[in-house]
């Protein structure tokens, strides 16, 4: 995988189709015939023994793509039945070809009842891209089938039942074990549930000519975890502290000082020059026993954090903070600094507390859950995973701030700026302190000169590769924080790139 992939919406994908159709001499069936092609030559790399095949074909192109796979199943000597809706007959020239060249091999088409044939693969080709409602009735109860029938699923482009450009599922969806998409990848199948319900990912790009995506531009680019080494640069060789910036944390209320120690000490392993720490008295001296490198102050009241928040370079601000008085002093204090800050956790809640959005200083970055995200919207949290991009985007426009949606497939989106999906992390990073880790990791970046928006994209990629690479030592299941905490100093030495 590229550093960076581009990733397109549906009406990219029809406008690229239509394009390929022109450049062909108008002859929809060649890019079917492509699709179709390609799909069988994955089924053979990844299930070469399977005999017995069911392709359920819908009335749409996608349904011709599946019809012209079961051709070349059938011409390759494999047992192979096509099943559909009763109702569902093809409404294009191109599907309605693909079916009659599947018939002329005296190919087997049934319709749905109630249960799908034995099968050492299925094949979905129901809806495709095109889908954005509900399943409902035999829809759903067909999709129902598929999921429940033992055999691995092949889903064409999309997973019947997944909003290719949100991810949202709405009632049912099927389940794939692998996706091929065509043409161009989307963003939908790659956060939220739709991670989990479309499976491996693959591409086919059908042979599209290059000069066929100029102008055409994509929803968002996901990053991996090779883009580190394109901004992680090593340092000049007469650095010095001071050039490495200076990080302000500032939370810990009481019971919650291991939180403010875990965004010190992340922000110290990914770069940081200095790294201070306002907290509770009762905090200091464990933290320093822990990590004597943090510059750890006692505070109680805002004046205390003044010299503090002067000699600062970015301040991150809501680990452990609370909502009681404490957390308002010191949250109060941030946004009036003018700092650069990093706000997670109660600093989050604390500011969707507040009736009218306050001004932030420029390019604050946000780092909410989708809990969070919710508040912040005054929405619900299932609102927020129906369309996890267009959520991020709103809070970035809202508060005009960088925004970083965490969970599966996390967000990062800023006011006039195409969103930037991470192609990293994994669901052992689901574990309280994580995300206390990231802020610190965040507000490094950031410290070191990164603009926001850059900050908060390396900083969560870094954050979710270090996970990564910490679950490859003993896996998911009992990941802790603190497992990432070394492998992001060799992490941000872009050590992926030797």
């Amino acid at each position: 995988m590229p550093p960076t992939l581009a990733l397109f919406d549906t009406n990219a994908a029809r406008t690229l189709d239509v394009r390929a159709t022109a450049e062909l001499g108008g002859d929809a069936f060649e890019l079917m015939r492509r699709a179709g092609r390609a799909a069988w030559h994955c089924a053979l790399r990844h299930w070469p023994q399977a005999q017995r095949i069911v392709v359920v074909c819908g009335p749409g192109n996608n349904g011709g793509d599946g019809h012209v796979l079961a051709r070349l199943a059938l011409e390759a000597g494999r047992n192979v039945r096509v099943v559909r809706l009763a109702e569902h007959t093809p409404r294009s020239p191109a599907a309605t070809r693909a079916r009659d060249e599947f018939r002329e091999r005296n190919g087997r088409t049934e319709a749905f009842v109630d249960a799908l044939p034995p099968a050492d693969l299925i094949v979905d080709a129901l809806f495709g891209i095109g889908f954005k409602r509900a399943p409902e009735g035999a829809s759903a109860a067909l999709i129902e089938a598929m999921n429940a029938h033992p055999a691995p699923c092949l889903a064409l482009d999309v997973p019947s039942g997944i909003d290719a450009d949100t991810g949202a599922i709405r009632g049912v969806a099927v389940a794939a074990t692998r996706t091929l998409e065509f043409i161009v990848p989307k963003p939908g199948l790659r956060t939220g549930q739709a991670i989990d319900i479309a499976g491996r990912l693959e591409l086919a790009e059908l042979q599209l000519a290059q000069h066929l995506f100029e102008g055409v531009t994509p929803a968002c680019a996901q990053l991996s975890s090779e883009a580190l080494r394109n901004v992680l640069r090593p340092r000049r060789r007469d650095a010095h502290k001071g050039m490495a910036g200076r990080v302000l944390c500032l939370g810990g209320d009481h019971g919650s000082g291991g939180a403010i120690m875990l965004c010190a000490e992340a922000a110290m392993r990914s770069g940081a020059g200095l790294v201070d720490v306002a907290t509770r008295e009762a905090h200091v001296a464990a933290l320093l026993s822990r990590r004597p490198e943090a510059m750890a102050r006692a505070v109680e009241r805002s004046e205390d954090l003044a010299a503090q928040i002067e000699h600062a370079t970015v301040v991150a601000v809501g680990p452990g903070l609370g909502q009681g008085v404490w957390g308002r002093v010191l949250f109060g204090a941030a946004l009036g600094s003018g700092k650069p800050l990093v706000l997670d956790a109660d600093a989050l809640n604390l500011l969707a507390a507040r009736e009218n959005a306050p001004a932030l200083p420029p390019e604050t970055v946000l780092t909410p859950h989708p809990g969070e995200a919710a508040r912040l919207l005054r929405s619900t949290t299932e609102d927020v995973q129906r369309d996890r991009f267009g959520a991020a985007q709103a809070i970035a426009d809202r508060f005009d701030a960088v925004v970083v949606l965490k969970g599966a497939g996390t967000i990062v989106a800023a006011p006039g700026r195409r969103s930037a999906l991470i192609g990293a992390g994994n669901p052992g990073m689901a574990v309280a302190g994580m995300g206390d880790l990231l802020t610190g990791v965040i507000a490094a970046m950031r410290a070191q000169g990164l603009p926001a928006f850059d900050a908060a994209c390396i900083g969560a990629l870094l954050h979710a590769t270090a996970g990564d690479d910490a679950a490859r030592d003993g896996g998911e299941r009992g990941l802790l924080p603190t497992d990432l905490l070394p492998r992001l100093r060799r992490l941000s030495n872009a050590e992926i790139a030797r």
